[in-house]
């Protein structure tokens, strides 16, 4: 008899077809009960599905700051390898679907609303039974699992939402290599109150027998990591940032070359990508090692082509704007090297949007003696962004020039891009930098501005 765990896609059509925006409305309602640590709604949930995620084979990513960079470059190099490389990624810039891809092509709408189809009963079957409700984030790894499986990916490059032991993506168990980005304060209170304790946390990844590999750490850190892989019967390998040979550098992307990998180059830029480039070159030759096959072309050709959109993008030039993801202290030092690196005595303004857990203060105090003007603007979350009034108060204290433009909250953004292209001469440089939730509404509001633009000149 066959299991309900079981239903196979092509079963899908004996029950009411779910649309896409059906299952969006479903995954919006239940992020309004929030989230909880833990894996066993998550465990019961893939029981009810099957266990997809036991038919597939992990790169495990944890850190505070580059993991979505070391994800992209590594499932780049992997797919120009030949393998067929999932990939899972939170939060998303440009699309909600974004976070759920295959050799870098979004998951389709048709499949997502399927798949979620096949969730929201594996969670009617379960609260029927009083077991406990998956959180939202849980439903998500879940359809991301199914459609991993479904289109029998090689390897999948899956990158943690919250810390690493308790997050739900740590219900896996075929790691065949646990990495660590760059691991600094951030989640305080809510993963650990100091950086042991996070790192701590994060390491939880690691499984018996993997590889592990890990960008330099602090010395806590790295020596946690450390201790947890040998007492899992792990290698353990550290990337070596002084050992990436940087041979040009600019706001377009840089070219290097690290250990017996030369003559390489990405279109990514930014102080923080060194180490990223590294880590993730690190996890190549680890994966060489296990018996992957990874030519050294499919290792360039990768890095030329990864994209990775909210980490140091350029969007224009006359003046530059600029997007970027910083949202912590330590993204917030290595964003302002970048600065003042690639554009010294250049007129600066920042449009600046963060989330209230976060430590907006200090990333004011690192950022704001930079900038001529700033402008706050609102989230799309209000419910967790800072109130742009009060991040305004904290701006004030180390910029010259705070301003508040003139619009509704949920316009702010636009109105904030329009008043900094208005205020700006053609040399100088905008930043919109903090969440990555709203950097997509920035984009779109220069793109409308660029747009309206070329209209009035070709109609002059």
């Amino acid at each position: 008899m066959t299991s309900p765990a079981r239903i196979q896609p092509d079963k899908e059509r004996k029950r009411k077809n779910v649309t896409y925006r059906e299952a969006r409305v479903y995954l919006d309602e239940m992020s309004k009960y929030g989230s909880v640590l833990g894996l066993d709604a998550i465990r019961g949930l893939l029981r009810e599905l099957g266990n997809p995620q036991d038919d597939l084979k992990f790169i495990h990513i944890a850190g505070t700051n580059g993991k979505g960079s070391v994800l992209a470059y590594t499932s780049t190099i992997l797919s120009e390898a030949g393998y067929r490389t999932g990939r899972y990624v939170s939060p998303t810039v440009v699309s909600y679907l974004e976070r759920i891809q295959v050799d870098s092509d979004w998951i389709p709408e048709e499949r997502f609303a399927a798949l979620t189809g096949r969730v929201r009963d594996a969670i009617a079957a379960l609260e029927a039974r009083g077991e406990p409700r998956p959180t939202v984030f849980e439903a998500e790894t879940a359809i991301a699992f199914l459609y991993f499986q479904e289109r029998d990916c090689d390897l999948v490059v899956l990158e943690a939402g919250l810390g690493g032991a308790l997050d739900a993506t740590n219900i896996i168990r075929n790691t065949v290599c646990a990495v660590f980005s760059s691991i600094s304060r951030d989640h305080i209170g809510v993963i650990g109150d100091t950086l042991a304790e996070i790192a701590e946390n994060k390491a939880g990844i690691i499984k018996p027998g993997c590889a592990v590999v890990s960008a330099e750490q602090k010395e806590v850190v790295g020596n946690i990591l450390r201790e947890r892989a040998q007492s899992m019967g792990c290698s353990y390998t550290e990337a070596e940032e002084s050992l990436v040979c940087i041979s040009r550098e600019d706001c377009r992307g840089i070219s290097f070359s690290y250990k017996e990998e030369t003559d390489l180059h990405t279109g990514m830029a930014g102080r923080n990508q060194a180490g990223n480039l590294c880590t993730a070159l690190e996890v190549i030759q680890v994966l060489r090692g296990l018996g992957y096959d990874i030519p050294k072309d499919a290792v360039r050709r990768g890095l030329e082509r990864t994209v990775w959109k909210g980490r140091f993008t350029v969007l224009g030039e006359r003046p530059l704007f600029i997007l970027d993801g910083a949202h912590n202290e330590d993204a917030a030092k290595k964003l302002r090297e970048t600065m003042e690196q690639y554009f010294p005595g250049r007129r600066m303004l920042f449009l600046m949007g963060v989330f209230r857990d976060k430590e907006y203060d200090r990333i004011a105090r690192i950022m704001g003696p930079l900038a001529s003007a700033a402008y706050p603007v609102e989230l799309p979350d209000r419910k967790r962004g800072l109130p742009r009034e009060e991040l305004a108060e904290v701006l004030k204290r180390y910029c010259p020039c705070v301003k508040l433009p003139d619009a509704e909250p949920e316009k702010s953004v636009e109105a904030a891009v329009l008043l900094a292209l208005e205020e700006a001469g053609a040399d100088d440089v905008i930043l919109a930098f903090g969440s990555l939730s709203y950097l997509q509404q920035a984009a779109d509001a220069y793109e409308k501005a660029q747009a309206h633009d070329r209209a009035e000149e070709t109609g002059k």
